[in-house]
């Protein structure tokens, strides 16, 4: 048996607040694992392209998440040194599910590109090595 390495440096979970046969549950999973999804799209991300600290950066779907948990979740977690990653939630709300299939592809890639941006003060306060310049443009050119 071989064992598979994920180099990725983005990474997806998903943490989903429905019915095990919500029809959202599937859009959700097609939209992140999909043939056409966004662990897909950007699976020519290798972390040893963009920098010596970064191995996984982690967004973190939280689909229709209960209030108490929107209450404690921060816009960006701290970065974690020894594994060399970050999470990053991005939270889905009931709207999401009314927009077309375009608008949703266009609100997931315009969240990521957001959230990319308060990565990169967390990068600039905390002196890591990630290229970020780098890593948004290709982000951009992938998801576009």
């Amino acid at each position: 048996m071989a064992i598979e390495i994920d180099d990725n440096i983005i990474g997806f979970y998903v943490n989903f607040n429905m019915d095990e046969n919500d029809e959202d549950k599937d859009l959700i999973k097609r939209l992140v694992w999909g043939a056409n999804g966004l662990k897909n799209k950007l699976r020519f991300l290798k972390w040893t392209a963009y920098g010596k600290d970064f191995h996984l950066i982690l967004f973190q779907f939280y689909v229709k998440p209960e209030n108490h948990l929107l209450d404690n979740l921060r816009d960006i977690e701290n970065y974690r040194r020894k594994e060399k990653a970050i999470g990053i939630p991005l939270i889905v709300q009931e709207d999401f599910f009314k927009l077309s299939d375009a608008n949703q592809q266009k609100f997931i890639a315009i969240t990521i590109r957001n959230k990319l941006e308060l990565l990169r003060e967390k990068i600039r306060r905390n002196k890591l090595d990630l290229d970020m310049d780098k890593l948004k443009y290709d982000i951009d050119k992938l998801l576009s």
